[in-house]
């Protein structure tokens, strides 16, 4: 693990970051940032955390998990929490500088441009330990065959359904196995006098990663947004708008006003994540959660949200030890069930997602559906996820609005990406 101590960053990292890559999917990254850059304690005692938790001030819950590493560790902890939208750009500037911060937890999708751009060691070099991690989530940290980091836990979309609404209508859950069964019991929502589905298809990257459990649900890959299985799902929510079985608002709809929709009461489904559990137990009516289904049955791959821990390059190789010490302290099995709790995250790992299957019932479908879900940049996309993204969502946007067919938006979208 060597490195030079004046680094230049590549132009696709850069260029990577320029996009809008990152998504704000739970209130963890919600709030303005706290403290500052700063520079690197010189004392070799004190190590630096880089977070996207600006949330959690110093007394909080997180804050002592990190000093409590450190104690373990025998080193002191010198934390920084950021915007999620700010992380990154901050990461590369540090690692330029060679500033690095010894840990740096960062969303998912971050972590190949990272990787991509030398910023990051490999867990084969800083030796931390991910056999017990679910492939599928690690995946979200690999390119080129190497890993990068290890997530500290996981969310996803699935389906909110609203159990009064269902029975009114006449409609058995446990008949929507797949896209036409799916369809069959909006139908019946509709002609019962109510709405049927709600979600995000705005013009930015939570427009596409709403798209994408549909996109890969009907054998899409990111590779090929024009194939037929992709003209197959953008059609699927073309024609639910064409019939009313949604709202025009999702042009328009972020995840949480796409929430607001079906906390109204009123809408049968709503696709959704994680993070609004806590809102779903408060609107008042009985829910359910339902993994997205894939168009022929079985559960459609979600994106997975949530962030890597991971470890900066350093030029001084000594602090590597005690860097993978942090680490794995901070993803210990009762340390990620106590973080992943106050997250509203998914464990990456089985015995813990066990654990919080038995503490919270509630949890059982969405650890399913992390099971099922895929990391955006998985398949080695790395950096070339965000400008794929764009397309993507410019392509469900110019379908739902009409202005295009969804062959010749998604035609349009893969001649743009190539």
């Amino acid at each position: 693990m060597k490195r030079s101590p004046s680094r230049r960053i590549s132009t696709a990292a850069l260029t990577a970051l320029a996009l809008p890559l990152t998504l704000t999917l739970t209130a963890t990254a919600c709030g303005s940032g706290s403290g500052s850059t700063g520079s690197k304690a010189s004392d070799s005692g004190t190590y630096t955390v880089w977070d996207p938790y600006p949330q959690f001030a110093k007394g909080s819950a997180w804050t002592k998990l990190l000093d409590a590493c450190g104690t373990k560790a025998g080193v002191k902890i010198k934390r920084t929490g950021f915007d999620t939208s700010d992380l990154a750009g901050k990461a590369l500037l540090a690692a330029q500088q060679d500033n690095s911060p010894d840990v740096l937890i960062v969303d998912n999708p971050v972590v190949s441009t990272l990787a991509e751009a030398g910023v990051l060691t490999t867990t084969a070099d800083n030796k931390l330990d991910t056999s017990a991690v679910d492939p599928n989530l690690l995946a979200a940290g690999q390119s080129a065959g190497k890993t990068y980091g290890t997530p500290i836990g996981a969310n996803t979309l699935a389906l909110y359904y609203n159990k009064t609404i269902l029975k009114a209508a006449g409609v058995d859950i446990t008949t929507v196995k797949d896209w036409p069964s799916l369809t069959a019991a909006l139908a019946k929502v509709k002609s019962a006098g109510k709405k049927g589905i709600t979600f995000s298809a705005i013009g930015t990257e939570e427009g596409s990663f709403q798209f994408l459990p549909w996109f890969w649900g009907a054998g899409a890959k990111l590779t090929a947004v024009d194939s037929p299985a992709a003209v197959s799902a953008l059609s699927l929510w073309k024609d639910w708008l064409a019939k009313g079985y949604a709202p025009n608002s999702v042009l328009n709809n972020t995840q949480t006003t796409s929430w607001q929709e079906f906390a109204t009461g009123s809408y049968a489904f709503s696709e959704n994540g994680t993070w609004q559990l806590a809102n779903a137990k408060k609107a008042g009516f009985d829910y359910g959660v339902l993994p997205i289904p894939g168009a022929a049955g079985g559960s459609a791959a979600a994106p997975t949200g949530g962030e890597f821990v991971t470890l900066p390059v350093q030029s001084s190789t000594a602090r590597y030890a005690t860097t993978q010490k942090l680490a794995t302290c901070l993803t210990s099995t009762q340390n990620l069930y106590d973080t992943d709790t106050t997250l509203s995250y998914v464990a990456p790992t089985a015995e813990v997602q066990q654990k919080q299957s038995a503490a919270t019932p509630d949890l059982v479908p969405w650890v399913a559906a992390v099971k099922a879900a895929k990391g955006r940049t998985s398949d080695d996309l790395g950096t070339k996820y965000p400008k794929i993204s764009e397309q993507l969502w410019k392509a469900v946007q110019s379908a739902l609005s009409g202005s295009k067919s969804p062959k010749d938006a998604l035609s349009a979208a893969q001649s743009a990406v190539k």
